[in-house]
C-alpha cells in the first residue's frame, strides 16, 4: 500500500511539472583518514605546537606533532599559517529544542508542571535544527542542551553537533535541572509586593524540599528492597542524583541565592553539583570557591543585575570567580539562539580579567572536565575524538574565519542557512520578465 502511495504522488509530481533529483538538501559529512598539516595547533593541555601536523583516522586523533607519518591513502589538507583547536563546548542552550521563538509548536524546551525531571532533553532534540549548523561552522562543536521552566526542569544532555539521531548526538553526559528559587524579582516588568516575593520564594523552596526528601525517601526503599518499589517517574528520574551517581545542575544567579544554594547543597548533602548562570557569582566568588562547586557562567555579553553595577560585571564575573579559585566555563545562554557567539562570550570575558588562556580553556577542556568528557573531548590529544577546527586567526575575533570543521572524525560541510543566503545574495540573478 505504501508503495502504490509513492508511485501515485510521484506521478503527480511529475505531472505538475517537478521532477525528483538524487541531490541531497545538504552536503553531507565525510568521514576517512586526514592529514591536517603545517598549522599552528593549539592543544589546550600540551602547550602550542608550531608548524604541527594532526592525523584523524576511525573517528580519533591518531598522531599530534611536528615529527608525524602520514599514512598512505589519508587526505591531505594543507593548514599551512592556520591554526587548530579543539571544538568549543558551550555549556548551556536550548539548541535543538527550539526553532521558531514565536511558534510554540517548534518549542520543546519547557515542559507543563513544576517537577518534571524525567523529561530528557536528549529525545527533544531536533538534528535537523537550522540553528546547528550555524553553529558549528563556527567552531561551537558540542552544546549542552538544558530544559527550562519549573523547580525542576527535566534532564540535560550534552550533545556534538553532528548525527541523524539524538542517540547520534549524544556525547556522554547528562544532568537533572533545578531552578533555585530567586527572591528578587524577575525583571522590570515583576509588579509584586516584596511580600509577595518573599511568599513565592519560600512555597518553591519548601516544594523543592519537599520534592528531594521523597526521593531520599524513595532511595531507602529502593535500597531495602533491591529495586522492586513502585514506579514514580519524578523520583526515579532524581535517584541517581541522591545516590551520587549523576550530576545536579542548578540554575541560580543572585548572590543571595547563591548563598542559599551552596547552603541547600551542603544540607542534603549533594556529592555532584554544578551551579550555571551565576551572574552575580563575583560577589561570593571567595564562599563558592570554597565549597568546590563548579560553575558555567554566562551570558557574559549580558547587562549588569543592578542598577548601581560597573556596565562591565557581566564581562569580569568569569574572571573575577576564576582568579578566587573557582572552576569556571561558559555558556553563550542566549534564548535567542546565537549560540554562534559562544567564541565572543568567551572574548569578552578575556579581555576583562580573565585572559585568553584561562577564557579558551573555558570553552574546551573546562567544560569538558565539569561533564566528565575530558577522556575524549577538550584538547587535542592522541586518542581523544576528532573533534576541532581549522581557522586562520584567533577564534575570540569576529575577523577569524572558520575553515574546517570535525566533529568525531567526520568532516563537515561549512555549509548553513546563513552561508545559503550569503552565497544567495551575493550575486543576485532576478528572473526575466514575461
Amino acid at each position: 500500500m505504501k508503495t502504490i502511495y509513492i508511485k501515485v504522488l510521484a506521478l503527480v509530481l511529475v505531472g505538475a511539472g517537478l521532477t525528483f533529483t538524487s541531490q541531497a538538501q545538504s552536503p553531507k559529512g565525510k568521514s576517512g583518514t586526514f592529514a591536517l598539516t603545517g598549522a599552528t595547533i593549539e592543544t589546550i593541555t600540551k602547550g602550542v605546537i608550531q608548524n604541527g601536523t594532526v592525523v584523524i583516522s576511525d573517528g580519533k586523533i591518531t598522531a599530534v606533532g611536528t615529527n608525524v607519518t602520514i599514512p598512505q591513502g589519508a587526505t591531505v589538507i594543507d593548514c599551512k599559517g592556520k591554526f587548530i583547536y579543539p571544538g568549543m563546548i558551550d555549556g548551556g542552550s536550548i539548541l535543538g529544542l527550539s526553532e521558531v521563538g514565536s511558534d510554540p509548536r517548534t518549542n520543546d524546551y519547557n515542559e507543563v508542571g513544576d517537577v518534571v525531571p524525567q523529561m530528557k532533553a536528549l529525545t527533544a532534540v531536533n538534528p535537523n535544527a537550522v540553528a546547528i549548523p550555524i553553529t558549528r561552522v563556527s567552531g561551537v562543536t558540542t552544546s549542552l542542551v538544558v530544559p527550562q521552566g519549573g523547580l525542576f526542569s527535566g534532564t540535560a544532555s550534552l550533545i556534538n553537533l553532528h548525527g541523524y539521531t539524538p542517540d547520534q548526538m549524544y556525547a556522554g553526559f547528562d544532568a537533572v535541572v533545578m531552578n533555585f528559587p530567586a527572591t528578587g524579582r524577575r525583571g522590570f516588568f515583576d509588579r509584586r509586593s516584596d511580600e509577595d516575593i518573599k511568599k513565592a520564594n519560600e512555597k518553591s523552596l519548601a516544594k523543592i524540599n519537599e520534592v528531594w526528601e521523597k526521593a531520599v525517601q524513595y532511595h531507602k526503599l529502593d535500597s531495602a528492597n533491591k529495586g522492586k518499589v513502585e514506579y514514580y517517574p519524578q523520583l526515579q528520574a532524581i535517584l541517581p542524583v541522591v545516590r551520587g551517581e549523576q550530576t545536579l545542575l542548578i540554575n541560580v544567579n543572585a548572590s543571595k541565592d547563591i548563598q542559599a544554594a551552596i547552603k541547600w547543597v551542603q544540607e542534603k548533602k549533594v556529592k555532584k553539583v554544578i551551579f550555571s548562570g551565576v551572574s552575580e557569582g563575583w560577589r561570593v566568588a571567595d564562599e563558592i570557591a570554597k565549597a568546590k562547586i563548579p560553575v558555567i557562567a554566562g551570558p557574559v555579553q549580558s547587562l549588569p543585575t543592578r542598577e548601581y553595577d560597573r556596565y562591565d560585571r557581566p564581562y569580569a564575573n568569569p574572571g573575577l570567580m576564576r582568579k578566587a579559585g573557582v572552576t569556571v566555563a561558559i555558556q553563550a545562554g542566549d534564548r535567542n539562539m546565537n549560540y554562534r557567539n559562544l567564541p565572543y562570550h568567551a572574548g569578552f570575558a578575556a579581555a576583562y580579567g580573565m585572559g585568553r588562556e584561562e577564557a579558551l580553556k573555558a570553552v574546551t577542556i573546562v567544560p569538558a572536565q565539569i561533564f566528565g568528557v575530558a577522556d575524549k573531548l577538550g584538547s587535542i590529544e592522541t586518542g581523544k575524538s576528532a573533534t576541532l577546527f581549522v581557522c586562520d586567526g584567533d577564534p575570540f575575533e569576529t575577523k577569524t574565519q572558520v575553515q574546517h570543521v570535525f566533529i568525531e572524525g567526520w568532516q563537515i560541510p561549512m555549509v548553513s542557512r546563513q552561508t545559503e543566503l550569503y552565497d544567495e545574495f551575493l550575486e543576485r540573478s532576478p528572473g526575466v520578465k514575461k
